[in-house]
């Protein structure tokens, strides 16, 4: 069995370069290739990372056999098209959240990847760090009673600037794709697919959302109550009710180090810190599936990164936000 695994990255950005940290912390990890449609944006990124090719296209890494998998780090309208691109080069991916800009793009990626017989994962880093875990075998042992409500939001205070990726119709902006994906997907992990969707948002000069509430119900009558934002500071917290006790995950809950679980008087914090800027975790565990043979993710399923892709949509139907590629 191959030990190692060479990997490519696709656009190299600030969160590229996350990445490229984090594995360097992962056994095996050996990162051979950046690709960017600059071949000297690629060179750059080659150099302050120690990478060996840089690539001026992203079809020379697509074809690059020195490359097992690649990590797509573009803007959330190209996840698609770049993924495909990969499958087809016969590279495992690793795809960026959110996985695609809509569910219609998001079912053709999943069918590319079922042709190819390559692995396909949505880059959820947050399920994969050791205090979510954690959380989640918690929740589903019982350990709080039954799980009857959820509360979880992700702003920050964005500069307003039209043209970047937050706010540009043109690059997927808004708050929900960026932001809010992150609660949403915390809610379909420790409560399944919403059975109804209720909505409202705010949405900005250029047409995108920049702050939203979402009210979810699930099944058994769980509630979610989620909140994203990409003009105002909140929180960043998670709270967890169940009939039973509770659990609260402090600032920052989606690079989450700790938690307290309460289910008596005396509340009980769980320090957990992840490694490598906590990326590390989400690479492992690709490189484990990669060489047990696994064509998909038990902890972040295809079909539910589909899921979520549907939500999504529901909700900026609600809005009436189409984006340009849409049509």
């Amino acid at each position: 069995m191959q030990s190692t695994v060479r990997w490519g990255i696709l656009g190299p950005g600030r969160i590229a370069r996350k990445f490229a940290l984090a594995l360097e912390e992962v056994e095996g990890a050996h990162l051979v290739a950046v690709a960017s449609r600059s071949r000297e944006r690629a060179e750059a990124f080659a150099r302050e990372h120690a990478v060996p090719a840089a690539h001026g296209s992203y079809e020379a890494l697509a074809s690059d056999g020195n490359v097992d998998a690649v990590y797509v780090a573009t803007p959330h309208p190209f996840h698609e098209p770049h993924t495909v691109l990969c499958l087809r080069g016969g590279k495992h991916v690793l795809c960026e959240k959110p996985f695609a800009l809509n569910a219609v793009q998001a079912e053709r990626m999943i069918q590319v990847a079922r042709e190819t017989d390559r692995l396909l994962m949505e880059a959820m880093w947050t399920r994969f760090l050791p205090a979510i875990a954690r959380v989640r075998e918690l929740v589903r042992d019982g350990a709080i009673g039954e799980l009857r409500l959820l509360t979880a939001d992700f702003g920050f205070r964005a500069p307003f600037d039209p043209g970047s990726r937050l706010f540009d119709p043109n690059l997927g902006g808004g708050a929900l794709l960026d932001l809010g994906v992150y609660p949403l997907s915390l809610a379909s992990m420790l409560l399944g697919d919403p059975l109804a969707i209720e909505t409202m948002a705010h949405l900005g000069t250029t047409g995108v959302d920049e702050e939203e509430v979402l009210l979810l119900r699930h099944e058994r009558d769980g509630l979610a109550v989620l909140v994203a934002s990409s003009r105002l500071e909140t929180p960043c917290e998670a709270h967890l009710r169940g009939t039973g006790g509770a659990i609260h995950i402090p600032s920052r809950w989606h690079a989450a180090t700790r938690f307290t679980l309460t289910t008596g008087d005396t509340p009980e914090t769980v320090e957990l810190p992840p490694r490598g800027g906590g990326f590390c975790h989400q690479v492992e565990a690709f490189h484990e599936l990669i060489h047990g043979g696994h064509r998909d993710s038990p902890v972040m399923p295809l079909a539910e990164s589909l899921a979520i892709m549907r939500s999504m949509d529901t909700i900026r139907s609600r809005w009436g936000l189409r984006y340009p590629q849409e049509g």
